[in-house]
């Protein structure tokens, strides 16, 4: 199949969260497949076109955004696996210093930047000539390609037969921009401004527009699937989720094995494997040293590497850290940056608690390596965790993870105080502390042979793309056999 990946973030290019990993992880493992797989994303000024050798391409484009024309053009690269990464640049957009937004919030105008970016996609696959049979759209930044491709381009026969998939990430950033955007967008006002499409309490809403759109809609865990078709889990969007109810595909996100390897990992200080536990314990050493935490090789040191965020459960890192780091057994290393109310409060346990807890507040992607590898423990009590990356990460490194029993996490992660198969432990938020989590995973610590058990088991965890790719093949494929089957009807 020839496919295009839409995504306003991409990884190694730039990122800020798990949609980057996903597009990258997905072209890579597509591209394993045989198939001639494309991505596409915005140009910021934070990609440096010299690292990546990016080729401006012969092309002046422009696109409708309300009243005005934006010109762009096209930058392009290859990767090493030879995938073509296409970058849409735009100074007025795209040439800021944030992606999303700066330090005082989201930028005013992510409504025109995105519309922009939806009708250039578009236009860009016409000018290089690459016709897909499916675009995957990902996240509200896209969501408006699926509308656009039945409403404006509905008539352009080199669209015809392309499908579209849209994927939700997280449902908890949508787009929601007021109603006028219908005409900046360059849609109907009568046809297209109503509650099966468009409209969304007198709002354009960029999710609503995809998942009201597209051929076919997926989101990033079964288990997440399943929450957000309820009020509680929805945000909004479970209306429009349950009318096409039996078209929401829930697939698990993958981690790549050659990246997150213990046995490869070269920012360890020293290599291991379930075979030969023994550099473990010398990146728990090494850890100690660099994160300023007492060197004690019985102290279970349990990690976490994550956006500081309420939704993420940081406040609860929080607790907990005050009520066990006077336990001279327990130490805590973090890394991360975010809500500036719970940094402040981890900043302030960090400089509280010498030795025993330690908060690192710029990210360091080679610190993070060695928290997952040097950790006995890996914290994560997401409030809501679409999928979760980090979890899989941990188990690859045999670092136990401590998760709340939400989406992606509970499909991934099982309690072995339930079953002596378990390679973590789960908490309830609404009815459990996750001090008290913590200790219970620190009783079985304690009992190196149970423990040793538990690491075996999170060793044999497989979480591998290979898996995921089978299952998006088989929705591209439902996909494009719907679109033809409208194709044919239309014609």
């Amino acid at each position: 199949m020839n496919i295009l990946i839409a995504a306003s973030e991409c990884t190694p290019y730039i990122k800020t969260g798990g949609l980057a990993d996903v597009a990258g992880a997905l072209a890579k493992y597509l591209k394993k497949q045989n198939h001639d797989v494309r991505v596409i994303m915005p140009k910021y000024r934070a990609i440096d076109g010299i690292k990546y050798n990016l080729q401006t391409l012969p092309y002046r484009l422009s696109v409708r955004v309300g009243a005005e024309t934006e010109d762009f053009r096209l930058k392009y690269t290859k990767t090493p696996e030879g995938i073509e990464i296409y970058f849409v640049e735009n100074m007025r957009y795209f040439n800021r210093p944030g992606i999303y937004g700066d330090k005082h919030g989201d930028y005013g105008d992510n409504r025109e930047r995105f519309i922009f970016f939806s009708r250039a996609v578009l236009e860009s696959l016409k000018a290089i000539m690459f016709r897909p049979d499916v675009i995957h759209c990902h996240d509200w930044q896209t969501g408006l390609i699926p509308a656009y491709l039945k409403t404006v381009y509905s008539n352009d026969g080199f669209y015809w037969d392309t499908a579209s998939v849209y994927t939700i990430h997280n449902i908890a950033y949508q787009g929601n921009f007021p109603a006028d955007t219908v005409v900046m967008g360059g849609f109907n006002w009568e046809e297209d401004f109503i509650p099966a499409k468009l409209e969304y309490y007198n709002n354009v809403n960029f999710m609503k527009a995809g998942i009201s759109f597209a051929d076919t809609v997926s989101t990033v865990s079964p288990t997440y699937a399943r929450e957000i078709m309820f009020e509680s889990g929805g945000r909004g969007m479970e209306v429009a989720l349950n009318a096409r109810k039996d078209e929401i595909a829930g697939i698990l996100n993958g981690i790549d094995y050659d990246y997150w390897n213990p046995e490869t990992d070269k920012a360890l200080a020293a290599n291991y494997s379930k075979y030969a536990l023994e550099g473990k314990a010398k990146c728990k050493k090494d850890l100690q040293k660099q994160a300023k935490l007492h060197v004690k090789a019985d102290a279970f040191l349990l990690g976490c590497v994550s956006r500081i965020d309420g939704q993420k459960g940081l406040d609860m890192v929080s607790d907990a850290v005050r009520a066990l780091a006077g336990e001279k057994d327990i130490q805590f290393v973090l890394l991360g940056t975010g809500d500036p109310y719970i940094q402040g409060d981890l900043e302030y346990i960090s400089s509280k608690f010498h030795g025993r807890f330690s908060g690192n507040f710029e990210f360091d992607e080679n610190l993070a390596h060695k928290i997952y590898a040097g950790c006995d423990a890996f914290l994560m009590p997401s409030r809501f965790e679409p999928c979760g990356l980090s979890q899989m990460i941990s188990l690859a490194y045999g670092t136990i993870p401590l998760v709340n029993a939400t989406g992606g996490l509970i499909d991934t992660v099982f309690d072995f105080d339930a079953s002596t198969e378990g390679n973590g432990f789960i908490f309830d938020a609404s009815r459990e502390s996750f001090a008290d989590l913590i200790l219970r995973a620190h009783n079985r610590y304690t009992d190196k042979s149970s423990w040793k058990n538990i690491m075996l088991n999170a060793f044999e965890s497989n979480y591998s793309w290979y898996q995921s790719i089978k299952q998006y093949e088989a929705l591209f494929e439902g996909a494009l056999k719907k679109k033809r089957r409208f194709s044919l009807y239309r014609v």
